[in-house]
């Protein structure tokens, strides 16, 4: 099997994905991480998955009046910027902490020079930044903003605002897929955080120690090695 990046592929194994592999004991924090970055992953695809939805609703219900009344303006583009930088941020944690749940899942004893350990931990603080200005500005427009019609009166923004099939709540607060979207957005960003003090905890312990754990030192498959009387024995 090829060898990339002194990887070998050939360790990409459906069985890895067993739970006595994957959550085995043998790696410092092995199971911490298989859960920990899965759930970072979830809950921030969760987020921007179901803020695309909100947002699908009001780019069709804005290009639907628009369309049909030349003369009106919707006002919701606080609403589709904040969702769409949020899509933007679920999208990058995915590709950090996925590469890392699977690097970690097939590849546990892979060397990794400085540059790449540091990538991974300079990679893992901005995603955390940028999942926390997003779960933020999220909260704040769903909470405080409003979509809104202008260039027209009042009676005839309403009755626009009803004609479109998709209909959204004008206030964003009152939309379900809004309101969910937050509410995972949250624990996206805890999960995202955990993952990259894990992430350093885990490099620093290989520097250290190794990736194995001490109890995967103590019943590993590689021969132990016993002094006897000045002597190395192999047992």
């Amino acid at each position: 099997m090829a060898i990339v990046w002194g990887l070998d592929l050939h360790e990409i194994q459906w069985n890895k994905f067993k739970g006595a592999k994957m959550f085995n004991r043998a790696y410092h924090l092995r199971r911490t991480k298989m859960i920990v970055y899965q759930m970072a992953m979830i809950f921030c695809v969760v987020s921007e998955s179901v803020g695309t939805a909100a947002l699908s609703d009001y780019l069709d219900q804005q290009d639907a009046i628009q369309q049909q009344h030349p003369e009106a303006k919707v006002h919701n583009n606080d609403f589709i910027g904040a969702a769409s930088y949020n899509i933007f941020v679920g999208v990058s944690v995915a590709t950090i902490f996925g590469a890392a749940f699977f690097f970690d899942l097939f590849w546990p004893e892979r060397h990794e020079s400085k540059s790449v350990r540091l990538a991974w931990k300079i990679s893992g603080v901005v995603v955390s930044v940028m999942m926390l200005a997003s779960a933020l500005t999220m909260t704040i427009i769903t909470a405080t903003h409003s979509a809104r019609i202008t260039g027209t009166d009042a009676a005839s923004a309403r009755k626009f605002w009803a004609e479109p099939a998709k209909k959204p709540a004008l206030q964003y607060r009152t939309n379900p897929k809004a309101i969910a979207s937050v509410v995972f957005a949250w624990p996206g960003w805890v999960a995202t955080v955990a993952s990259t003090a894990i992430l350093f905890m885990s490099h620093k312990h290989d520097d250290e120690l190794g990736p194995k754990s001490n109890y995967g030192r103590e019943t590993g498959s590689v021969p132990a090695i016993q002094e006897t009387e000045g002597k190395t024995t192999t047992v």
